[in-house]
């Protein structure tokens, strides 16, 4: 039998830019909305460093995972936008120092978009098992 979805919010992460939320939970399975480097405290963008925008959407990203009683270790899929793929082995080495060194990694694709909103460089999107 199918459970209600359940949608989850925090003033962690920068509030939604469009009529979607942040996190929606069904049948024990988090979707956690696509990240980019927003400030949740000033609203701004981070823009222009790759390294900082990546560190901004993965604790973005941990952020409305703790909203949802998550962490990274409950991540099963990620999905990870880059405006350019010049920018994987930085955005790779950011993101991997988020999860644990136990062979058992998310499933992820990474892929090159030709634009990503408010011009971010790397958006990341993941999906998790519910604890």
């Amino acid at each position: 039998m199918s459970t209600p979805k359940k949608s989850f919010f925090t003033a962690n992460a920068p509030a939604p830019i469009g009529p979607y939320s942040q996190a929606v939970a069904h049948n024990g399975i988090l979707f956690v909305s696509g990240q980019i480097a927003i400030d949740p405290d000033t609203g701004k963008m981070i823009v222009g460093d790759i390294e900082k925008e990546t560190e901004r959407v993965m604790l973005n990203l941990k952020a409305v995972l703790a909203a949802a009683g998550c962490t990274f270790d409950n991540v099963i899929k990620a999905s990870i936008f880059l405006k350019n793929m010049d920018d994987f082995a930085i955005v790779n080495r950011i993101y991997g120092g988020y999860l644990k060194e136990d062979g058992h990694y998310p499933a992820r694709e990474t892929v090159e978009v030709a634009r990503l909103p408010k011009d971010a460089n790397v958006e990341i999107s993941v999906v998790a098992a519910l604890s």
